[in-house]
């Protein structure tokens, strides 16, 4: 699942790995307990997908001499390790850590688009 996220980093030409590209590799790597549980809060998932595309952005063209993982990535990881304990974390071990770490622009995208947010817009 990292190298996904590390590739979709390559992808938009950053030299960082973040909870964003962790959000894009798990939706594309449509783990059906992550589809699931998204589907029960009523995400729509390629919206989603194509928001946490959009907050990416395309960094500038660079020679890579190598990636940085985020200290919010690493939370995330680490979070992930907590939860499953002594089993190896999978995708939706991930999943779940990122949204309760809850700092990032992914998670807020990811509460922004469930249905189940009782929250009311800001004007």
């Amino acid at each position: 699942m990292l190298r996904v996220a590390e590739q979709e980093c390559r992808n938009h030409s950053h030299y960082y790995v973040g909870a964003e590209h962790l959000l894009v590799a798990l939706l594309e790597e449509r783990d059906p307990a992550t589809l699931r549980a998204l589907d029960a809060d009523g995400v729509d998932v390629p919206e989603v997908h194509a928001q946490v595309r959009r907050a990416l952005g395309t960094g500038e063209d660079r020679i890579w001499e190598g990636i940085l993982i985020t200290p919010r990535l690493r939370r995330i990881i680490a979070l992930a390790e907590e939860r499953v304990g002594e089993r190896d974390v999978g995708p939706f071990d991930l999943f779940e850590a990122l949204r309760a770490e809850g700092g990032s622009s992914a998670a807020e995208i990811l509460r922004r688009a469930s249905s189940r947010n009782t929250a009311s817009p800001v004007e």
